[in-house]
C-alpha cells in the first residue's frame, strides 16, 4: 500500500483545511502518509502533490529534508543511538557498537526479521541525559549495554519497555488531532498583491563601515 487510504484521504482533507494555504500542509501529509507504510512511499509523495496541488517533485525536495521522514522502508522500530559531543563523552560511540554487535547490523542497517533499524543519529537534544538513545522517537536516558539490551528484549517480546508505550515507525502520536469546523483558528491566505506591512516602504538604511559604532547613512 503506497496511496493514502479513503480514511487517509479524509483525515488529509481535514488537515488540508486548518491552513491558508494547501502547500502549507505538506509536512503533515507525508508524516500521515509514513503513519500508514511506515515510510514515504514514490506513490504516497505523488498522491500528496495531487492534494495538494503541487508537483511531486515539491513534496520530495521538502521530504529529503527531513531526517524523521523516511524515503526507503525500515524497521518496524527505528532505534537512534546519539553519537555527538555530550553522549559521545560519557560513551555514545561505545553504546553504538554495542548495539551494532546486539542487533548484528552496522548503523544504517535493518536486522534481517524487519524489527530493528539501527542509525547514529547526530544530537538528540537530550544532552543532559547522554548517553541517549530514540526507539520511534521515543527516548530513553542514560543508557548503558545492559539497558540497550533490556530495551530490545522487551521489544522483540511484545512488552512495554521501561521508557513506555512504542508504536510502530511512523505514528507520532498516539492520540489523533481533530479540530472541529467551528473551532478552525479562520485563517485566511495571504493577498500576495499587497507588499506586507511588516517589510515596510522605505529603503533599509546602509551601514557605513567607517562610523565609530557602525552609524547609518
Amino acid at each position: 500500500m503506497s496511496r493514502l487510504t479513503i480514511e487517509n484521504v479524509t483525515l488529509a482533507n481535514e488537515i488540508i483545511g486548518r491552513y491558508p494555504v494547501r502547500k502549507s500542509a505538506l509536512v503533515p501529509l507525508c508524516h500521515l502518509a509514513q503513519e500508514q507504510d511506515g515510510y514515504l512511499a514514490e506513490d504516497a509523495m505523488e498522491h500528496i502533490a495531487e492534494l495538494l496541488g503541487v508537483t511531486p517533485a515539491e513534496v520530495l525536495g521538502t521530504a529529503s529534508f527531513y531526517e524523521m521522514l523516511k524515503l526507503h522502508p525500515v524497521g518496524k522500530y527505528v532505534v537512534n543511538v546519539c553519537t555527538s559531543i555530550s553522549c559521545f563523552l560519557v560513551g555514545g560511540d561505545e553504546l553504538l557498537e554495542h548495539a551494532e554487535q546486539a542487533l548484528g547490523v552496522k548503523a544504517g542497517g535493518t536486522t534481517s526479521d524487519g524489527l530493528f533499524t539501527l542509525e547514529s543519529y547526530e544530537c538528540i537534544a537530550a544532552c543532559t541525559e547522554a548517553p541517549a538513545v530514540q526507539v520511534n522517537y521515543r527516548y530513553a536516558h542514560r543508557v548503558t549495554p545492559d539497558d540497550f539490551d533490556r530495551l530490545i528484549a522487551d521489544l522483540r517480546a511484545g512488552r512495554t519497555p521501561a521508557i513506555g508505550e512504542v508504536p510502530e515507525h511512523g505514528t507520532l502520536a498516539l492520540v489523533r488531532q481533530h479540530i472541529p469546523g467551528d473551532r478552525v483558528s479562520g485563517n485566511v491566505a495571504p493577498d500576495h498583491g499587497e507588499q506586507p506591512v511588516w517589510i515596510g516602504t522605505g529603503q533599509p538604511a546602509l551601514v557605513d563601515a567607517g562610523t565609530e559604532g557602525g552609524g547609518t547613512t
